[in-house]
């Protein structure tokens, strides 16, 4: 299991707080230290879609300027988050099938004890 997202993001913490209290082992990525790459993006988005990776909730968003928001498709939405991973909702993982099988974002404690445990 690879875990991505920020360090110091709440909901990554809890995250990684649950993971390491139940046992489970998994890799850690930063996304502002290690960085983002197009090809992982690319696989995010074929596996869940840009509409769920993207957060329209945190202040990244919120400074976007208007007509950036309002015009949003998939291929700006790529560059967006390239340029800005913390605009990606977190945290992201990767599990089974070497990384690529399966991947979610966001943390609920009920729904990750049913899908990791």
């Amino acid at each position: 299991m690879k875990l991505y997202g920020i360090k110091n993001c709440d909901t990554v913490k809890k995250a990684r707080k649950w993971l390491d209290d139940n046992g489970i082992t998994y890799d850690f990525h930063d996304f502002k230290k290690d960085g983002l790459d197009d090809a992982l993006l690319t696989r995010w988005e074929n596996a869940i879609g840009w509409d769920a990776l993207l957060n329209r909730r945190g202040t990244t968003w919120r400074k976007l300027p208007d007509e950036v928001r309002d015009t949003i498709n998939a291929q700006s939405a790529h560059q967006i988050m390239l340029d800005n991973p913390s605009i990606i909702k977190r945290p992201v993982v990767e599990s089974g099938r070497e990384q690529g099988g399966n991947v979610s974002v966001g943390f609920n404690a009920d729904d990750w004890a049913t899908q990791f445990k």
